[in-house]
C-alpha cells in the first residue's frame, strides 16, 4: 500500500460509526488518532497489551485470534474496511484478550482514548451508536456459540458462504477474502475438515471452487442443504 498523506477527517466521516458526528467532533477525533499501515502479517497488537483507544479498519483486513502453544490458534473475528474494534476492552480498561494480526496490507485509524470519551461527552448519540455496534457484535458471537454447539460443520460452513447473500436467488460468486485455513477456525473447524466439506459440496454440483472465488450456482439448492 502506497505510504501517500491521507486525509483521515474525510475517512472517519464516511466510515459507519462516526457518519453522523459534526464537523467539529470529527475534527477533535481526528486530532486524537494515528494512522497505522500494518504489511500483511504483522502484528497489530498481542494477547496481554495494554488498551489506550480502540482501531478502525480504513482499508484491509485484521484477523483477532488466540494464540496457542500448540501452534493451532483460533480466529475470533475477521475485521473489515468500516468496521472498528478493541472498543470493549477500552471500555473495560483491561488488556487485549487476543492478538490482532493484518491479513493484507491494511490502514488502520487507532482513536485515543481521551478523544473518544471527549466525543461521547458532546454528543450522546455517538454513545448510543457504540452501544449498538458492540451490541451487534455481542449478539454475532452468541450466534456462533449456537451454531457451534448445535450446527454441523457443513451447515456452518453453507451458512458462511450464504452470510451475505441475503434475498438473492439463483446463482451467486463468493469471494472468499481470507485462507481456507483463517476462515476453518473462525468457523470453528478444522483446516481437513474445511477442505472436505468444500470437496463433498462441490461433488453435489452445489458448488464450483476455483482458488478464493466460490460460485454457487443455486443458492436455493445449497440453502436446502441438510436443513
Amino acid at each position: 500500500m502506497p505510504n501517500h498523506k491521507i486525509d483521515v477527517g474525510s475517512i472517519l466521516t464516511n466510515l459507519p460509526l462516526f457518519r453522523q458526528l459534526g464537523p467539529d467532533d470529527v475534527a477533535h477525533l481526528t486530532q486524537g488518532c494515528r494512522e497505522l499501515r500494518p504489511q500483511k502479517g504483522e502484528i497489530v497488537f498481542q494477547k496481554g497489551d495494554p488498551s489506550n483507544g480502540f482501531y478502525v479498519v480504513a482499508h484491509g483486513q485484521i484477523k483477532l485470534a488466540f494464540p496457542s502453544t500448540h501452534g493451532a490458534e483460533k480466529v475470533v473475528e475477521i475485521i473489515g474496511p468500516g468496521q472498528s474494534f478493541g472498543e470493549a476492552v477500552m471500555f473495560m480498561e483491561k488488556p487485549y484478550p487476543v492478538f490482532a494480526q493484518a491479513l493484507a496490507d491494511s490502514l488502520l485509524l487507532h482513536i485515543s482514548k481521551q478523544a473518544l470519551f471527549e466525543a461521547i461527552e458532546h454528543d450522546s448519540s455517538f454513545a448510543r451508536k457504540m452501544l449498538a455496534g458492540l451490541s451487534i457484535r455481542l449478539h454475532s458471537l452468541i450466534q456462533d456459540v449456537e451454531a457451534y454447539s448445535s450446527l454441523s460443520g457443513a451447515q456452518r460452513l453453507v451458512g458462511y458462504l450464504l452470510q451475505n447473500e441475503g434475498a438473492a436467488n439463483g446463482a451467486l460468486e463468493v469471494e472468499l477474502r481470507a485462507s481456507k485455513q483463517v476462515i476453518a477456525s473462525r468457523l470453528n473447524l478444522t483446516p481437513e475438515t474445511f477442505s472436505r466439506i468444500l470437496h463433498h459440496l462441490t461433488e453435489a454440483g452445489l458448488i464450483h471452487v476455483e482458488g478464493p472465488r466460490i460460485t454457487i450456482p443455486d443458492v436455493e439448492a445449497l440453502r436446502r442443504y441438510e436443513r
